[in-house]
Protein backbone atom coordinates (compact mmCIF):
# COMPACT_ATOMS: atom_id res chain seq x y z
CA UNK A 1 0.00 0.00 0.00
CA UNK A 2 1.37 3.40 -0.98
CA UNK A 3 1.95 5.88 1.86
CA UNK A 4 0.24 9.17 0.95
CA UNK A 5 1.14 11.02 4.16
CA UNK A 6 2.58 14.46 3.25
CA UNK A 7 6.24 14.95 4.00
CA UNK A 8 6.34 17.63 6.67
CA UNK A 9 9.82 18.84 5.76
CA UNK A 10 8.67 19.81 2.28
CA UNK A 11 7.41 23.15 3.55
CA UNK A 12 10.67 24.06 5.27
CA UNK A 13 12.63 26.73 3.33
CA UNK A 14 15.66 25.09 1.68
CA UNK A 15 18.05 27.57 3.29
CA UNK A 16 17.14 26.20 6.73
CA UNK A 17 18.28 22.66 5.88
CA UNK A 18 21.84 21.43 5.57
CA UNK A 19 22.81 20.82 1.96
CA UNK A 20 25.00 17.98 0.76
CA UNK A 21 28.61 18.89 1.43
CA UNK A 22 31.31 19.66 -1.13
CA UNK A 23 35.03 19.91 -0.39
CA UNK A 24 37.05 23.11 -0.35
CA UNK A 25 39.23 22.01 -3.31
CA UNK A 26 36.12 21.61 -5.46
CA UNK A 27 34.72 24.93 -4.28
CA UNK A 28 38.00 26.73 -5.03
CA UNK A 29 38.16 25.15 -8.50
CA UNK A 30 34.58 26.17 -9.21
CA UNK A 31 35.03 29.70 -7.87
CA UNK A 32 38.23 30.32 -9.84
CA UNK A 33 36.91 28.94 -13.13
CA UNK A 34 33.68 30.94 -12.91
CA UNK A 35 35.63 34.09 -11.98
CA UNK A 36 37.99 33.54 -14.90
CA UNK A 37 35.06 32.92 -17.22
CA UNK A 38 33.48 36.14 -16.00
CA UNK A 39 36.69 38.04 -16.76
CA UNK A 40 37.23 36.40 -20.16
CA UNK A 41 33.61 37.09 -21.07
CA UNK A 42 34.24 40.79 -20.55
CA UNK A 43 37.17 40.69 -22.97
CA UNK A 44 35.46 38.91 -25.85
CA UNK A 45 33.46 41.92 -27.17
CA UNK A 46 36.55 44.17 -27.23
CA UNK A 47 38.86 41.74 -29.04
CA UNK A 48 37.94 42.91 -32.58
CA UNK A 49 38.45 46.58 -31.63
CA UNK A 50 41.69 45.74 -29.84
CA UNK A 51 42.97 43.76 -32.81
CA UNK A 52 42.05 46.60 -35.18
CA UNK A 53 43.84 49.09 -32.94
CA UNK A 54 47.00 46.97 -32.86
CA UNK A 55 47.00 46.49 -36.64
CA UNK A 56 46.44 50.21 -37.17
CA UNK A 57 49.30 51.08 -34.81
CA UNK A 58 51.64 48.70 -36.62
CA UNK A 59 50.71 49.93 -40.08
CA UNK A 60 50.60 53.61 -39.17
CA UNK A 61 52.99 54.26 -36.29
CA UNK A 62 52.44 57.67 -34.71
CA UNK A 63 53.89 59.38 -31.68
CA UNK A 64 50.45 60.36 -30.36
CA UNK A 65 48.19 57.68 -28.80
CA UNK A 66 45.07 56.84 -30.74
CA UNK A 67 41.55 57.73 -29.68
CA UNK A 68 39.90 55.43 -27.10
CA UNK A 69 38.03 52.58 -28.75
CA UNK A 70 35.68 51.74 -25.86
CA UNK A 71 32.36 53.44 -26.45
CA UNK A 72 29.24 53.16 -24.31
CA UNK A 73 27.68 50.29 -26.27
CA UNK A 74 30.94 48.35 -26.29
CA UNK A 75 31.41 48.69 -22.54
CA UNK A 76 27.81 47.55 -22.01
CA UNK A 77 28.54 44.50 -24.17
CA UNK A 78 31.53 43.61 -21.97
CA UNK A 79 29.24 43.54 -18.92
CA UNK A 80 26.75 41.35 -20.76
CA UNK A 81 29.56 39.09 -21.99
CA UNK A 82 30.77 38.62 -18.42
CA UNK A 83 27.33 37.54 -17.25
CA UNK A 84 26.72 35.15 -20.16
CA UNK A 85 30.06 33.33 -19.97
CA UNK A 86 30.12 33.31 -16.17
CA UNK A 87 26.63 31.82 -15.93
CA UNK A 88 27.49 29.26 -18.60
CA UNK A 89 30.48 27.94 -16.67
CA UNK A 90 28.47 27.94 -13.42
CA UNK A 91 25.77 25.97 -15.25
CA UNK A 92 28.35 23.42 -16.41
CA UNK A 93 29.51 22.82 -12.83
CA UNK A 94 26.00 22.56 -11.41
CA UNK A 95 24.77 20.41 -14.29
CA UNK A 96 27.64 18.01 -13.56
CA UNK A 97 26.28 17.64 -10.01
CA UNK A 98 22.64 17.71 -11.08
CA UNK A 99 22.04 20.73 -8.81
CA UNK A 100 21.25 23.64 -11.13
CA UNK A 101 17.59 23.90 -10.10
CA UNK A 102 18.49 23.43 -6.45
CA UNK A 103 21.13 26.17 -6.46
CA UNK A 104 19.56 28.61 -8.94
CA UNK A 105 16.02 28.84 -7.65
CA UNK A 106 14.06 30.58 -10.40
CA UNK A 107 10.77 28.75 -10.01
CA UNK A 108 7.54 30.72 -9.96
CA UNK A 109 7.22 32.21 -6.45
CA UNK A 110 4.35 30.94 -4.32
CA UNK A 111 3.24 34.56 -3.97
CA UNK A 112 4.25 37.32 -6.35
CA UNK A 113 2.76 39.83 -3.92
CA UNK A 114 5.17 38.71 -1.22
CA UNK A 115 8.05 38.58 -3.70
CA UNK A 116 7.40 42.13 -4.89
CA UNK A 117 7.16 43.23 -1.27
CA UNK A 118 10.63 41.82 -0.54
CA UNK A 119 11.90 43.39 -3.76
CA UNK A 120 10.53 46.78 -2.67
CA UNK A 121 12.29 46.33 0.67
CA UNK A 122 15.49 45.54 -1.22
CA UNK A 123 15.09 48.62 -3.40
CA UNK A 124 14.42 50.97 -0.49
CA UNK A 125 17.09 49.37 1.68
CA UNK A 126 19.71 49.58 -1.04
CA UNK A 127 18.99 53.24 -1.79
CA UNK A 128 19.27 53.94 1.94
CA UNK A 129 22.58 52.07 2.12
CA UNK A 130 23.91 54.12 -0.78
CA UNK A 131 22.78 57.40 0.81
CA UNK A 132 24.08 56.69 4.32
CA UNK A 133 27.03 54.60 3.17
CA UNK A 134 28.41 57.41 1.04
CA UNK A 135 28.41 59.72 4.06
CA UNK A 136 29.93 57.06 6.31
CA UNK A 137 32.75 56.05 3.98
CA UNK A 138 33.62 59.67 3.34
CA UNK A 139 33.60 60.42 7.07
CA UNK A 140 36.05 57.61 7.83
CA UNK A 141 38.38 58.60 5.00
CA UNK A 142 37.57 55.88 2.46
CA UNK A 143 35.92 58.27 0.03
CA UNK A 144 32.37 58.12 -1.25
CA UNK A 145 31.55 55.55 -3.98
CA UNK A 146 32.43 57.00 -7.36
CA UNK A 147 30.48 55.43 -10.25
CA UNK A 148 31.18 58.46 -12.48
CA UNK A 149 32.90 56.41 -15.19
CA UNK A 150 29.93 54.09 -15.70
CA UNK A 151 27.25 56.77 -15.37
CA UNK A 152 29.01 58.92 -17.97
CA UNK A 153 28.60 56.05 -20.44
CA UNK A 154 25.00 55.40 -19.41
CA UNK A 155 23.98 59.03 -19.92
CA UNK A 156 25.70 59.43 -23.29
CA UNK A 157 22.36 59.48 -25.12
CA UNK A 158 18.73 58.32 -24.72
CA UNK A 159 19.55 55.24 -26.78
CA UNK A 160 22.49 54.34 -24.53
CA UNK A 161 20.33 54.86 -21.44
CA UNK A 162 17.76 52.41 -22.80
CA UNK A 163 20.50 49.94 -23.77
CA UNK A 164 22.11 50.04 -20.33
CA UNK A 165 18.79 49.67 -18.51
CA UNK A 166 17.73 46.62 -20.52
CA UNK A 167 21.06 44.89 -21.15
CA UNK A 168 22.95 45.80 -17.99
CA UNK A 169 20.51 46.80 -15.22
CA UNK A 170 18.00 44.02 -15.88
CA UNK A 171 19.99 41.26 -17.59
CA UNK A 172 23.69 41.42 -16.68
CA UNK A 173 23.40 42.96 -13.21
CA UNK A 174 19.89 42.19 -12.00
CA UNK A 175 19.64 38.67 -13.39
CA UNK A 176 23.28 37.75 -14.01
CA UNK A 177 24.87 38.93 -10.77
CA UNK A 178 22.07 37.52 -8.63
CA UNK A 179 22.33 34.13 -10.34
CA UNK A 180 26.10 34.11 -9.81
CA UNK A 181 26.36 35.62 -6.31
CA UNK A 182 23.10 34.90 -4.51
CA UNK A 183 22.56 31.69 -6.50
CA UNK A 184 25.76 29.87 -7.45
CA UNK A 185 28.15 31.37 -4.89
CA UNK A 186 25.83 31.17 -1.88
CA UNK A 187 24.85 27.60 -2.73
CA UNK A 188 28.51 26.61 -2.93
CA UNK A 189 29.38 28.37 0.34
CA UNK A 190 26.45 26.67 2.08
CA UNK A 191 28.08 23.30 1.34
CA UNK A 192 31.70 23.74 2.48
CA UNK A 193 33.17 22.89 5.88
CA UNK A 194 33.22 25.79 8.31
CA UNK A 195 30.34 27.61 6.58
CA UNK A 196 27.85 24.76 6.25
CA UNK A 197 24.96 25.36 8.62
CA UNK A 198 26.11 28.93 9.36
CA UNK A 199 23.89 31.18 7.18
CA UNK A 200 25.21 34.48 8.58
CA UNK A 201 28.80 33.49 7.88
CA UNK A 202 27.78 32.62 4.32
CA UNK A 203 26.05 35.99 3.98
CA UNK A 204 29.15 37.88 5.09
CA UNK A 205 31.57 35.95 2.85
CA UNK A 206 29.45 36.33 -0.27
CA UNK A 207 28.94 40.04 0.50
CA UNK A 208 32.70 40.61 0.72
CA UNK A 209 33.24 38.75 -2.56
CA UNK A 210 30.43 40.79 -4.13
CA UNK A 211 32.08 44.05 -3.09
CA UNK A 212 35.56 43.28 -4.44
CA UNK A 213 34.78 43.57 -8.20
CA UNK A 214 33.44 47.07 -7.58
CA UNK A 215 36.96 48.38 -6.91
CA UNK A 216 36.50 50.83 -9.80
CA UNK A 217 34.28 52.79 -7.38
CA UNK A 218 37.07 53.06 -4.81
CA UNK A 219 37.30 51.59 -1.30
CA UNK A 220 34.08 53.31 -0.32
CA UNK A 221 32.33 51.75 -3.29
CA UNK A 222 33.51 48.26 -2.36
CA UNK A 223 32.32 48.65 1.23
CA UNK A 224 28.91 50.04 0.29
CA UNK A 225 28.43 47.36 -2.38
CA UNK A 226 29.30 44.66 0.15
CA UNK A 227 26.59 46.02 2.42
CA UNK A 228 24.13 45.83 -0.46
CA UNK A 229 25.23 42.23 -1.09
CA UNK A 230 24.52 41.45 2.55
CA UNK A 231 20.97 42.82 2.22
CA UNK A 232 20.26 40.98 -1.04
CA UNK A 233 21.63 37.74 0.36
CA UNK A 234 19.41 38.10 3.42
CA UNK A 235 16.36 38.69 1.19
CA UNK A 236 17.27 35.60 -0.81
CA UNK A 237 17.31 33.56 2.40
CA UNK A 238 14.03 35.05 3.61
CA UNK A 239 12.49 33.96 0.30
CA UNK A 240 13.61 30.37 0.88
CA UNK A 241 16.42 30.63 -1.66
CA UNK A 242 14.20 31.90 -4.47
CA UNK A 243 16.08 34.58 -6.42
CA UNK A 244 13.29 36.63 -7.95
CA UNK A 245 12.96 39.21 -5.18
CA UNK A 246 16.71 39.86 -5.18
CA UNK A 247 16.79 40.01 -9.00
CA UNK A 248 13.96 42.56 -9.16
CA UNK A 249 15.42 44.66 -6.34
CA UNK A 250 18.90 44.70 -7.91
CA UNK A 251 17.59 45.59 -11.37
CA UNK A 252 15.29 48.26 -9.97
CA UNK A 253 18.13 49.91 -8.02
CA UNK A 254 20.33 50.10 -11.11
CA UNK A 255 17.44 51.38 -13.22
CA UNK A 256 16.62 54.14 -10.73
CA UNK A 257 20.30 55.12 -10.47
CA UNK A 258 20.68 55.33 -14.24
CA UNK A 259 17.50 57.35 -14.73
CA UNK A 260 18.43 59.77 -11.94
CA UNK A 261 21.91 60.21 -13.43
CA UNK A 262 20.39 61.03 -16.83
CA UNK A 263 17.90 63.43 -15.25
CA UNK A 264 20.76 65.14 -13.45
CA UNK A 265 22.68 65.46 -16.71
CA UNK A 266 19.67 67.18 -18.27
CA UNK A 267 19.46 69.54 -15.31
CA UNK A 268 16.12 68.21 -14.09
CA UNK A 269 17.47 67.50 -10.59
CA UNK A 270 18.47 71.10 -10.02
CA UNK A 271 15.47 72.75 -11.61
Amino acid sequence: MTDTTPVQTASVPPTSRLKAAIGWPLFIAQFITVALAYFIGSLLPVLPALFESIVSAVENPAPQPGEPVLGSALVASTVVGSAVVGIFVAWLWLRREGRWAEAIRLAMPASWRSTLGWAALGLGGTLLIFALGAQLTEAIGLGAPDPTFVLALVTESPAMLALWIVAVAWFAAGFGEEVLYRGFLMDRLERVAGLRGRPWAVLVVQAVLFGLPHAYQGMGGMLVTAMVGLLLGWIRNRCGGNLWAAIIAHAAVDTVSMILAYADKLGWMTG
